[in-house]
Order: structure tokens, then C-alpha cells, then sequence
């Protein structure tokens, strides 16, 4: 016995650009507050080194400020970039940032169409 079920077709999948953007400038406004609570843990636990504050709660990986500080700056630069992108810009990553295995896309210009003439 066979059973088949025949679903309805939903809506073709668009390949529009920008159509996240309300999720980008959501995600973005979310980023901002941890990039700078891990602004203020970094610069605690460095001030706790300079014994000009108290002792910093967490041990471990996460109880250097050489790890807060650059975790902040990237969430820092991923927020920015979520923003413009949200905004209506492009979303550019910055060269450093880029993996090599994963090259930034090129918008590709429109050929020229080539008029024969018979």
C-alpha cells in the first residue's frame, strides 16, 4: 500500500537581497549591551591586576582581560556592521574578519547583451 499526500505549494523561495534586515538591526540592538558588559568585565579584571579593584568573580579561560577585550571589540564590530547592513547598507565584513575558505561575494554587474545582427 501506498500512501501519498499531496501538500498545497506555499510561496516560491525569493532570492532578493535585504529581505532579513529587520532581524539584522534586532540582532544588532541586542548586541550592543554585551559587547559592553564585556567591555566593563575586561577592563575589571584588568584594573583587579592593577590591584585598583576588586577581586573579578569568574576563574578559568574567561578570567583573563586578554580574552574580554577583543571578544568585546569583535561583538563591537559585528553590532556596527549588523546595524548599517539593517539600515540599508551592505553588510561588509571587515578583510581581517573574512575566513579564507569563505571569500566575500562580489556583486556580480549585469552583462552586457550582445545584439546580433541577421
Amino acid at each position: 500500500m501506498v500512501l501519498r499526500i499531496r501538500l498545497q505549494q506555499g510561496r516560491p523561495i525569493q532570492h532578493k537581497p535585504g529581505k532579513n534586515r529587520h532581524v539584522a538591526l534586532a540582532l544588532s540592538a541586542l548586541l550592543v549591551p554585551v559587547a559592553l558588559m564585556a567591555y566593563v568585565l575586561g577592563f575589571w579584571r584588568l584594573a583587579s591586576d592593577m590591584g585598583l579593584a576588586g577581586e573579578f568573580p569568574f576563574a578559568g579561560l574567561f578570567s583573563h582581560w586578554q580574552v574580554w577585550l577583543p571578544l568585546a571589540a569583535l561583538l563591537h564590530i559585528g553590532a556596527s556592521s549588523l546595524k548599517k547592513y539593517g539600515q540599508g547598507g551592505e553588510l561588509n565584513v571587515p578583510r581581517i574578519l573574512a575566513l579564507p575558505s569563505f571569500p566575500p561575494r562580489v556583486p556580480k554587474e549585469p552583462e552586457e547583451r550582445k545584439i546580433s545582427s541577421h
